[in-house]
């Protein structure tokens, strides 16, 4: 028996379909790159952009002729997109042929849902709870292990999907974090280790005792043995003076920093809900850099966020100039339904989202071109 992931979206999907090669690899499943091949083909989606929804509804559609041809192909479809109910039903009613549709919560019980496929039944679930510490990973990413610290987010920005279909900040405690990583490192397979969170500066808060993410980080650097420490995604207003302490003293924490800005704007920032100013993120710029000068700093940026004008979009383009990023990610806003931004007047049109993403780009292209003279 052969299965096929295919996965859209984050590191944080990428994780999670590890979980699930793991768990259909405990069933008797054996990983295959080729779809025809396969006995179980699952879709882990993404939902924060409209073009990775697309893409997942063309590629499941595309299946329908192979479904035909072999009834006992299994077709399962998962994660961001299904947690949402109404794309959820959407799947249902363009494609009978799927049958397993579960949220992002459910994902650990996958492979209860494919035994209870002798009732031939769609399933769809999108119950809420803790973190899963009961199944492992097929880990499929070289030298680096990823390792999920926290799931959902509370920050609730106006464009963002993701409290919503990954629900609140849940941690997991720092003991079952250091047991996996010390299980991780006796193998001897990773060099890196990567944390994953949609906010990691957020870590250990809702814990009963409290610990912070930078105790958490020097924590994990008393294991023995030799590999680095890597983490993703940071919210600037949660980033605290003892966690660039701990960047810049801990010799296995890497100096590297994604730090997403979305905006240079003032008046953009605060309608998409970030909770700080161009102010104050430049500040902490040049506060991380002063300590850390060796830093490898990253950032995303939305360019079109709804009645965003040609001047505030100038505002982030003088931003990037201003602090010349080791790199960037730049995406045209995406209307998510049931986020707050999607309700807002004054859309952007598409083209001039086109040209505002693009001139961005080039810009981001001519600071490196510069750095590497």
């Amino acid at each position: 028996m052969f299965y096929h992931i295919v996965t859209y979206g984050c590191q944080m999907n990428v994780h999670e379909s590890e979980k699930i090669a793991f768990i259909l690899e405990e069933m008797g499943y054996k990983p295959t790159d080729k779809r025809e091949d396969a006995d179980i083909i699952v879709f882990n989606t993404c939902a924060i952009r409209e073009g990775a929804e697309e893409r997942v509804f063309g590629n499941v559609g595309a299946l329908k002729k192979l479904k035909k041809m072999r009834p006992s192909l299994i077709i399962a479809v998962c994660g961001c997109m299904t947690q949402k109910i109404n794309t959820a039903k959407t799947f249902k009613q363009k494609f009978p042929f799927v049958d397993i549709i579960i949220g992002t919560f459910n994902l650990y019980k996958i492979g209860d849902y494919v035994r209870e496929l002798q009732n031939k039944k769609v399933l769809e679930l999108w119950e809420s709870g803790a973190i899963d510490e009961t199944k492992g990973y097929t880990r499929t990413s070289g030298e680096n292990a990823w390792v999920n610290i926290m799931q959902g987010c509370n920050n609730f920005c106006t464009y963002c999907i993701v409290p919503y279909v990954r629900g609140r900040e849940i941690s997991r405690t720092p003991e079952n974090i250091i047991k996996e990583i010390e299980e991780i490192v006796r193998s001897g397979k990773y060099k890196k280790i990567t944390l994953l969170g949609q906010n990691v500066n957020s870590y250990g808060k809702d814990l009963i005792p409290s610990i912070t993410f930078a105790e958490l980080l020097r924590r994990i650097s008393e294991i023995n043995g030799d590999f680095k420490i890597g983490f993703m995604t940071s919210h600037p207003k949660d980033i605290t003076d003892e966690l660039i302490d701990e960047i810049a003293n801990n010799e296995k924490v890497l100096k590297e920093l994604h730090l997403p800005a979305q905006s240079g704007n003032n008046r953009i920032l605060k309608l998409m809900n970030r909770k700080y100013t161009r102010e104050h993120y430049l500040d902490l710029i040049r506060k991380i850099r002063n300590k850390i000068p060796n830093i490898k700093l990253t950032s995303d940026f939305i360019v079109g966020f709804p009645t965003e004008t040609e001047e505030e979009f100038l505002d982030t383009m003088s931003l990037v100039n201003e602090v010349k990023f080791n790199g960037i990610f730049a995406f045209m806003y995406s209307l998510r339904e049931g986020t707050v931004a999607s309700k807002m007047e004054g859309q952007v049109p598409e083209e001039i989202k086109k040209i505002r993403v693009n001139k961005l780009l080039s810009l981001e292209k001519k600071i490196q071109k510069e750095e590497l003279k």
